[in-house]
């Protein structure tokens, strides 16, 4: 089964134009074949699914209710999955759907073949000039379109950058976004990509996500972010 997932997928990437996309409906687990994992996290973990009906190809995010109960994040999730679904843009990963049991919660998520840019650049080191500037170029693309739509990510990183069949650039993983017109205070995302405001606690709005432009920039044609040292402290100082 997961062999015929697999090869399924990869003509799902390359006909998704053609392809007709799960529609919204009363989703359950019967409605998916399941494959193989992709990843695990710190709530949950996410596979390779099919869904039966139109065959279609996605990511089964699979997150533990009680791990949701135990660090309060009801309210986080909510605001997660109602803002990624209210996104369609060509470089942002789309969230179909959600179901949940008694359980589990499951988010249907956009298949992106080739994994996290986190993992080409351990491989390869660093980028060309001409592939990070690709990548650059579509990560502004979306930001702008984000922000658009009063959209903050806050949390734009190498690890929540995906790549589709054809290696086009997809945000990911909205946990830490938020949709608002004014300045927000909570400190959040990863040390090596906060902008300053954020370390210096203040408040912060749209900018936050393009200061990682110019870090992501820097890391993609060098190969480690610019501010990154062997301790937090040292970082901060930086």
């Amino acid at each position: 089964m997961d062999s015929q997932i697999q090869e399924s997928s990869r003509t799902n990437e390359q006909n998704q134009q053609r392809e007709q996309q799960p529609s919204r409906k009363q989703w359950s687990l019967h409605d998916f074949d399941i494959g193989r994992p992709l990843g695990k996290g710190k709530f949950g973990r996410v596979y390779l699914a099919r869904e039966k009906k139109s065959k279609y190809i996605v990511a089964l995010k699979v997150i533990f209710k009680e791990q949701i109960e135990k660090y309060r994040l009801h309210h986080q999730l909510r605001r997660e999955m109602e803002i990624q679904s209210s996104l369609s843009h060509p470089n942002v990963l789309r969230l179909f759907g959600w179901f949940h049991d008694g359980e589990r919660i499951f988010l249907i998520l956009e298949y992106a073949h080739r994994g996290e840019i986190y993992r080409l650049l351990r491989k390869s080191g660093y980028l060309s000039e001409k592939q990070a500037a690709t990548y650059i170029a579509s990560l502004t693309q979306a930001l702008a379109y984000c922000h658009d739509k009063h959209v903050i990510h806050r949390d734009i990183k190498p690890e929540n950058l995906l790549l589709d069949f054809e290696g086009r650039l997809k945000i990911a993983d909205f946990g830490w976004s938020v949709q608002s017109r004014s300045k927000r205070h909570t400190m959040c995302g990863t040390l090596d990509y906060l902008a300053p405001e954020m370390v210096e606690n203040k408040a912060h709005d749209y900018a936050v996500d393009n200061w990682t432009l110019g870090v992501l920039c820097y890391e993609f044609l060098y190969g480690v972010p610019p501010f990154e040292a062997e301790s937090q402290k040292d970082t901060f100082r930086r």
